[in-house]
């Protein structure tokens, strides 16, 4: 196996720059994982192919307001910082303060020592990507800061990641992260003006993730409940998604890649509701991969069983060859090529399929990546 096979032609005008109007009016492709077989429909169709006692599992996360755009102190230069996780045990976090790592823009200017003030006007610049050149900014120069970030250490500088204290003089962290802070959207999307509640799931909860579970974006809380109805037992996994989701494999050989870890949460009510769907001769559908890196992760090979976890971390490099476990079938969007989300589900199916699949997704018209259509691989 090499990271080229899971390489193929995605046109640009092929990924999807705004959502689908509705959520669940975006085309959806069935497959079957054994034969390959392809179905075309819409989303909503989803209830014609769940049984009752099938148990749907959503990641429930919500993306941070992440993407901050302020001022370097002493120069007014424009500067970014892309909040990525917060920092546990470093030091104690307060309402006004917290230890987090980032990413930082312009990298060669903000050094330890460095402080990049962020104020209320700056909410106001339209989001500018992650790939994109920091937009300048005009400063304030007699205005308090709304947040500050001050630069303490290097995590990994040719990444241009940063270890800093968040510091307001507002009532909380939180407030000022809202106050200054974007949503932070995928670098293949450029200059959406859209609704930023369009890039999270109607079933989030706390803000966790630098980016968006993105298969759960095509559900409304009316499919939800319907599908609650023909009795489909939905049930939600937390798995905190990091800014490297979005980067492909470099290495040649996939063995060689270093999967980055993420923290995740399974509460034990999945954990029964899965094992009563298996007793009974029933489905666990993941909806999307960041659902089924959570359940894999979950599985216990000595005591061969599912448990709840709580704020555990996880690696899991799911390619072919790997057993799944706990996870029957995957509601998923179209993936970036040579990306581990590619091998993962390879890995459910065959990359024969897979292949056959995104062929005809892409010649009937579907739309890729995060805004895109959806895939329901069974």
């Amino acid at each position: 196996m090499r990271t080229s096979d899971f390489e193929y032609n995605l046109p640009e005008n092929a990924i999807a720059q705004e959502p689908w109007p509705v959520r669940d009016e975006c085309k959806l492709l069935i497959m079957d994982r054994r034969t390959g077989a392809l179905e075309d429909r819409i989303f909503r169709d989803i209830v014609n192919y769940l049984e009752p006692g099938d148990v749907l599992v959503a990641n429930e996360t919500r993306v941070l307001p992440a993407r901050l755009l302020g001022f370097k102190r002493g120069t007014g230069g424009a500067a970014e910082v892309f909040l990525l996780r917060e920092v546990l045990g470093r030091e104690a976090h307060t309402a006004h303060s917290a230890i987090w790592e980032v990413l930082v823009r312009p990298g060669k200017r903000l050094k330890p020592g460095a402080i990049v003030d962020f104020f209320g006007e700056t909410a106001q610049t339209p989001t500018v990507q992650v790939a994109k050149d920091i937009e300048p900014l005009s400063g304030q120069a007699d205005e308090e800061p709304i947040l500050s970030a001050e630069i303490l250490d290097f995590k990994d500088s040719s990444k241009g990641e940063r270890i800093v204290r968040l510091t307001t003089p507002l009532a909380s962290l939180d407030e000022a992260m809202h106050a200054v802070g974007h949503t932070p959207l995928p670098p293949y999307i450029h200059d959406y003006a859209g609704d930023e509640e369009m890039y999270q799931t109607v079933y989030s909860k706390r803000e966790t993730s630098a980016a968006a579970p993105t298969a759960g974006l095509h559900f409304t809380p009316e499919l939800i409940a319907q599908l609650q109805e023909t009795g489909v037992v939905w049930k939600t996994v937390e798995l905190q998604v990091g800014i490297d989701t979005f980067r492909i494999v470099e290495e040649d050989d996939p063995a060689d890649h270093a999967m980055h870890t993420e923290t995740y949460s399974v509460p034990q009510g999945v954990v029964d509701a899965c094992n009563a769907a298996h007793a009974a001769g029933k489905r666990v559908i993941a909806v999307g991969t960041t659902s089924v890196r959570s359940l894999e992760s979950a599985w216990d090979a000595a005591q061969g069983k599912l448990l709840a976890r709580n704020n555990d971390s996880t690696q899991l490099f799911l390619t072919p060859g790997s057993e799944f476990h706990v996870v029957d079938g995957i509601i998923t969007n179209f993936h970036v090529p040579r990306s581990t989300l590619m091998m993962l589900v390879s890995a459910f199916s065959t990359r024969d399929h897979i292949m056959a699949a995104y062929e005809h997704a892409l010649a009937s018209g579907y739309r890729f990546l995060s805004f895109g259509d959806a895939m329901f691989i069974c």
